[in-house]
């Protein structure tokens, strides 16, 4: 099982993501016919409350990570073991678990979840006192 504390050992945006990373399929069935479990339990006071702690805990950074705030962008709860919907029906404690989510945009949620590196945001520029050319 992986977790969030083993996660933020990870001192770069790209091993954070190698980490996370679940390779799935495009179309693979997640929760199927059971899709309204997911959307009764993301719209629960009870979810409303935990992603709250989420986001205040990650700085609404992009996993997790100083530097890759997240803006105009919908911030997504990512669970880093993830959930099935027999999880949501019996209340597993994983779905609400602090070291068991991060928060992530939904191009870097793509991207773990289907292994395309591509979606992943660019490093943030670092400026250097006397750097005026701001395209390099």
């Amino acid at each position: 099982m992986k977790s969030y504390q083993e996660l933020i050992q990870f001192k770069t945006f790209e091993e954070r993501y190698r980490y996370l990373q679940i390779k799935g399929v495009i179309g693979a069935r997640t929760f199927g016919s059971d899709r309204y479990l997911n959307q009764v339990l993301y719209s629960s006071p009870e979810w409303k409350s935990f992603r709250h702690q989420v986001i205040i805990r990650d700085n609404g950074c992009d996993l997790g990570m100083e530097g890759y705030d997240i803006l105009g962008d919908r911030i997504i709860i990512h669970h880093i073991n993830p959930i099935t919907a027999d999880d949501v029906k019996k209340r597993d404690r994983k779905i609400f678990d602090l070291d068991n989510v991060i928060c992530v945009s939904h191009r870097t949620h793509e991207a773990i979840h289907y292994g395309d590196e591509n979606l992943l945001p660019a490093m943030p520029i670092i400026r250097r006192p006397g750097d005026t050319c701001p395209w390099r």
